[in-house]
């Protein structure tokens, strides 16, 4: 089994903010797979189902950003899943331009919470990640109101076409080598063209 985690925080207010991108792209992957993501248990919305031949939990953290690792870290021990090689976690990155993904193997929680959580709560950085571009807050933002804030209206089809993109790139994560993965999707994006 693997398990696909999208990191957010839950509740109305952050709905659709830049730190819930982790969320979005999981709503994408649920969607398309028909996996009903709404039961709760390991401190998270999940759902279970088949992507590709793979049997999947599908899961959403509810523990607030900073404590996504103990919702990760339950899951894991319950299913008895190794995350080295069968989890896959979703997640927003200030440090990509927005619409921009970047699948990863490994590598450090780059400043991220949530990622700090997971990494010091399963005590490896070795775990398939899908990174989803923000942006960098401007220089007048704490990075707070940044990552909480939501997106300009002019870049919401960037960012619909990156969650459909992370969420396919996940789904072939689950029977494709990573390097492959990575080689298809870490390509950078040209920008939609506006009207």
């Amino acid at each position: 089994m693997f398990i696909i985690a999208g990191l957010g925080n839950p509740g109305r207010k952050y709905e659709k903010t830049r730190h819930n991108c982790g969320f979005e792209a999981l709503d994408v992957l649920a969607d398309r797979y028909r996996i009903d993501v709404t039961q709760d248990k390991f401190h998270a919305k999940i759902g279970t189902g088949v992507i590709e031949g793979q049997k999947v939990l599908l899961m959403k953290p509810q523990t607030y950003m900073n404590l996504s690792g103990e919702a990760v870290q339950a899951a894991c021990a319950y299913y008895k899943v190794d995350p080295t090689a069968e989890l896959i976690v979703l997640y927003d990155d200030i440090s990509l331009d927005p619409g921009q993904i970047r699948v990863r193997a490994r590598g450090s929680a780059g400043g991220h919470n949530g990622m700090k959580s997971i990494i010091q709560m399963l005590g490896t950085e070795q775990f398939l990640r899908i990174r989803i571009g923000t942006g960098r807050q401007p220089s007048d933002y704490a990075q707070t109101d940044w990552v909480l804030g939501h997106f300009p209206s002019d870049q919401i089809s960037d960012m619909a076409d990156a969650f459909d993109r992370a969420a396919k790139a996940a789904a072939s994560l689950l029977t494709e080598d990573p390097e492959k993965v990575m080689s298809v999707y870490n390509r950078k994006q040209e920008h939609q063209e506006q009207e």
